[in-house]
């Protein structure tokens, strides 16, 4: 019997659920869509996966993840009980939001950031108030800063922020952590490695920080879905217990050896990380000289307007050439489209038939 909207929970007929990147099945397309990293992932994850599926799947893993903690703990100089792990950071993002923002005032995001906060705000029937980015699609860490002084149930910042690939310095992370100290201030950082600045090195000074990270970007496991969360121990229990009240078996076997062979191999995550940012300065000059506008990137995609060419325009010709890009029909940035940084083979498949369609 097909469901009907009689059979829902009130709150279901509602949501506006998230919309992912296009996963297309349709071979032989450059797929600069979805932030992907263009790379595999390191060899020795691969011969983990290997290694842990011919042995020990009938039984259950480790419900509390000590191996791939006690990993995260090592590479971010942390201790094992200020480290969280879930499947995939928007599980971790999911639990976070539950676990800390069901406040009587309301959450604080920017009007043109990741999507799904929003989701999740609607999903758990948080209030959400948007804070404007700047002219330059810049978090505005000042004003969100004096908003968050008369109250709010937390801060939560994409850095660097996404779609637009633009990072804050460390000094306006501490500018929102002392806002509201009550409050936690949760910093998405799903692209940091290529290029912005973390705030692992201020969890220990700010009970209120909690810092969100996956392995789907920089470690190329987007199939395996494992993220993790850091902050100090108060935080990371509280996400245990939603967990524990939601899925006790997160993170199965083959994703805990794998991610922690991926954590581990810091010459592959070094030389991959170094190839994605030199292919996208190299691909910031080339559609420069094409008349891109091109925001400052430090993250694994561009974020990228053409003044005399509409953006939709721009997206369904690239598609009739086999190339996949992002735009989003949302204001401020319904011009924009977002560009997912590829292989070098790829990028000049873009260049070409971008320069097929510019004339």
């Amino acid at each position: 019997m097909a469901t009907t909207p009689s059979f829902w929970s009130p709150r279901i007929a509602g949501l506006q659920p998230y919309v992912p990147g296009e996963q297309p099945r349709i071979a032989n397309l450059v797929k600069l869509n979805t932030n992907e990293n263009p790379f595999p992932p390191s060899p020795k994850a691969i011969a983990a996966i290997t290694h842990a599926a011919s042995q020990g799947l009938e039984r259950y893993p480790d419900p509390e993840s000590v191996a791939l903690r006690a990993a995260i703990a090592a590479r971010h100089g942390l201790r094992i009980e200020q480290v969280f792990a879930g499947n995939g950071s928007d599980e971790v993002l999911a639990h976070a939001f539950f676990a800390f923002f069901q406040q009587a005032e309301p959450l604080l995001i920017p009007d043109t950031t990741y999507s799904f906060y929003r989701v999740y705000a609607q999903l758990y029937g948080i209030a959400c108030e948007l804070q404007p980015v700047d002219d330059g699609l810049r978090i505005d860490a000042e004003a969100l800063s004096q908003r968050a002084r008369r109250g709010c149930a937390g801060i939560v910042i994409a850095n660097p922020n996404a779609p637009t690939g633009i990072g804050l310095p460390l000094a306006d992370i501490e500018r929102l952590l002392a806002a509201c100290p009550e409050r936690v201030v949760l910093v998405d950082e799903a692209y940091v490695d290529f290029g912005g600045e973390s705030a692992m090195p201020l969890i220990d000074r700010h009970p209120n920080l909690l810092v969100v990270h996956t392995l789907s970007k920089s470690r190329s496991l987007a199939g395996l879905r494992v993220g993790f969360a850091c902050g100090q121990a108060s935080l990371v229990d509280a996400l245990q217990r939603v967990k524990n009240s939601f899925n006790s078996y997160p993170i199965d076997r083959l994703a805990s050896a794998g991610a922690i062979a991926a954590i581990e191999d810091q010459e592959w995550f070094d030389k991959t990380r170094r190839d994605v940012v030199d292919i996208r300065e190299g691909l910031t000059l080339q559609l420069e000289d094409m008349g891109f506008e091109v925001l400052p990137s430090q993250a694994n995609f561009l974020f990228v307007r053409h003044p005399s060419h509409d953006a939709s325009t721009l997206v369904a010709a690239l598609r009739e050439r086999a190339v996949l890009v992002r735009h989003f029909r949302q204001p401020r940035i319904d011009q924009h489209l977002r560009i997912s940084i590829g292989t070098r083979a790829q990028c000049s498949a873009l260049i070409d038939a971008l320069a097929q369609i510019l004339g």
